[in-house]
């Protein structure tokens, strides 16, 4: 049941996200009420509004288009980098196998928040810094699964005999171990994805995020904690939503890695 309840949020939220210029909600940029306004009845402020007066509801679901984009799109990239990495790197060994673990440990070795920040001082704070960021943070964890599975799925027989019958190396990773490996990565995706939001939510509540007037939830979380004192809805609200969205996106990953990794239902 909890599962199901998770899909039907992420399919709420990301339909309210794409189509939220359709639906009967204000501007995000034009205050709709006096500032701070508590959450009522009315569309324009049923989340109530922020410090400047504008709808947290407008907000909150334009915001939803950033962090789910980048989220999503900093994952996907990850995604095909590691996986193609890894299945080079277990397939190969050797020399390829030890550059590229090499660069892997380097990865994991530097302090996550502390790479986003220095990119983010470095660079102007932008959709492609946090993009290029994100990225660079999930590389080396689907570079080691991608490594671990392609290991396993390498010594297997039918492998063996693809090689005996004269299969070359592309056809062999592409045919044989590709098909297999990819499931487990990719139940692993949601999962990712969920902390890449909560990374996007926190350099955005730090001023290092996507600059404004475009909102996110780590911007409006960061625009209201000043009043949260006063006004709390104008913190709880945005992060309730981030939170039921991460805690979705965590459950759906679970119930995919249940289904398709068997060395976690072995365990």
């Amino acid at each position: 049941m909890l599962v199901w309840l998770s899909f039907g949020w992420l399919a709420v939220i990301i339909l309210a996200a794409v189509f939220a210029n359709l639906l009967p909600i204000p501007s995000y940029s034009v205050p709709v009420g006096p500032p701070r306004q508590a959450p009522s009845w009315s569309v324009d402020t049923l989340l109530g509004t922020d410090s400047l007066g504008r709808s947290l509801l407008a907000r909150c679901l334009y915001g939803a288009r950033v962090s789910l984009v980048i989220g999503t799109v900093a994952g996907l990239c990850g995604f095909a980098i590691g996986t193609l990495a890894g299945l080079l790197a277990g397939y190969f060994r050797r020399f390829t196998d030890a550059v590229l673990t090499y660069v892997t440990d380097s990865l994991l070795a530097f302090p996550p928040l502390i790479l986003l920040l220095a990119l983010s001082s470095v660079l102007k704070p932008s959709l492609t810094t946090l993009l290029l960021g994100l990225t660079f943070l999930v590389i080396p964890a689907f570079v080691r699964l991608s490594r671990a599975n392609t290991l396993v799925w390498t010594s297997r027989e039918f492998v063996r005999a693809a090689r005996n019958m004269g299969a070359g190396d592309l056809r062999i990773m592409s045919r044989e171990i590709l098909p297999n490996v990819l499931p487990v990565l990719a139940a692993y995706l949601p999962i990712v994805i969920a902390s890449l939001i909560v990374a996007e939510g926190s350099l955005s509540f730090l001023g290092l995020g996507i600059p404004p007037p475009t909102p996110s939830w780590g911007g409006i979380i960061s625009d209201g904690k000043d009043a949260i004192a006063d006004a709390p809805h104008v913190v709880f609200m945005p992060a309730l939503i981030l939170f039921l969205t991460v805690f979705s996106l965590n459950q759906v990953g679970d119930n995919l890695r249940a289904r398709f990794d068997r060395t976690a239902s072995e365990s």
